[in-house]
């Protein structure tokens, strides 16, 4: 008996079961979410035309990578799927449509992890990859290094497939004067970004593996080669098959300072084990120390609500710090669910279970 106990525990650690009505522990589901930046989007201040084409796009990102999990693709190629996408999108702060950095170039960062291995891969300050998020993937298939910079970057990048463009073919008018604008009226980035408009994506597969993905290019105006949360391995992006996988977008330096992505896993995983001991602890013995019964994997899970709450505590800190933003979560327990603290946020979600919606303004909206 003890050892049986011990395999059904140690089969436990190895395979959460999610919790949902309905919910069959053999059968395999999917999930994926995605985001498009956090800040000041208000439903006032965007026409009809704008909400619409706003919709579009992160429809068109979310089905990229629906289409790819619903087959039975890789949580990966979900993740990059949709975040290649939006980094073509001028509408969005990646790629192309990116902010001008003080000196007036465009600069990206993207990161990369997989939950299955915890392998990652991160670039920060090119200035040619068509598709940032891309040679984030070829950093971490590469497998000698996590994080690349600069021309150290676009060096290796050379050594790769990837398609490259003049910095030029970035470069959008909006961004353009939102640079001229913070220049000629001595603003702070923040006044002339009224959202983070990093994207990012999270997904679990049916093989159970977990990915998330953020791509950006920083705060209108950056200098010093400043580097915000979304390149940093758990603090913009983490994914880790044990707990969660998040991509965060908002205020970076706040972000970096919390470790957001991985303080939110880290204390999912914790919330698991806990749960775990809790019910091995409740198991009543025989007269000879024995368990009288087996606790299985299905009789135990987290709720979504339970991500909730993490998330929403950890968003939390980074708000009592003087920070805001916003944060996508999927875990093998249940749902994707949004976490942030700014009026808005261009988000979607969709899972296996026939959940999907889109949204742009504060919750209820």
């Amino acid at each position: 008996m003890r050892a049986i106990f011990a395999l059904v525990l140690a089969a436990i650690l190895a395979v959460p079961a999610a919790g949902q009505e309905g919910y069959d522990p053999g059968e395999p589901r999917w999930s994926f979410a995605i985001h498009g930046g956090a800040g000041t989007i208000r439903r006032e201040n965007m026409s009809a035309k704008q909400e619409a084409e706003y919709r579009a796009a992160l429809d068109a990102a979310l089905k990229a990578g629906e289409d790819i999990l619903r087959e039975g693709g890789s949580a990966m190629d979900a993740v990059t799927a949709a975040i290649t996408l939006m980094e073509d999108d001028p509408k969005f702060n990646a790629g192309r449509g990116a902010v001008f950095t003080w000196d007036g170039t465009i600069e990206h960062d993207a990161a990369l992890m997989d939950g299955q291995t915890r392998a990652a891969g991160a670039v920060t300050g090119t200035s040619t990859v068509r598709h940032p998020i891309l040679l984030a993937r070829e950093v971490m298939r590469h497998g000698r290094h996590v994080f690349l910079s600069g021309a150290g970057a676009e060096s290796f990048a050379d050594s790769t497939d990837l398609e490259r463009v003049d910095n030029e073919w970035f470069a959008t008018d909006a961004r353009r004067q939102s640079l001229e604008r913070m220049k000629a009226q001595a603003l702070s980035s923040l006044d002339v970004d009224l959202k983070f408009g990093t994207v990012g994506a999270v997904a679990l597969d049916l093989d159970g593996n977990l990915a998330a993905g953020t791509s950006t290019g920083g705060m209108t105006g950056k200098r010093w080669g400043r580097i915000g949360d979304a390149p940093v391995i758990g603090a913009g992006t983490y994914a880790d098959n044990r707990s969660c996988a998040v991509s965060a977008t908002g205020w970076g330096e706040y972000f970096i300072r919390v470790g957001v992505a991985q303080e939110i896993c880290t204390r999912l995983r914790l919330r698991w084990d806990q749960m775990l001991q809790d019910a091995h602890d409740s198991v009543p013995m025989d007269g000879e120390g024995n368990p009288q019964y087996v606790i299985h994997a299905s009789e135990l899970w987290l709720e979504a609500q339970d991500i909730q709450d993490i998330a929403d505590a950890v968003l939390a800190e980074v708000q009592d710090l003087g920070g805001d933003g916003g944060v996508i979560v999927t875990s093998p327990f249940g749902p994707a669910i949004f976490s942030f603290n700014t009026p808005g946020m261009y988000r979607g979600r969709v899972t296996s279970a026939g959940l999907r919606e889109i949204g742009i303004f504060g919750k209820g909206e």
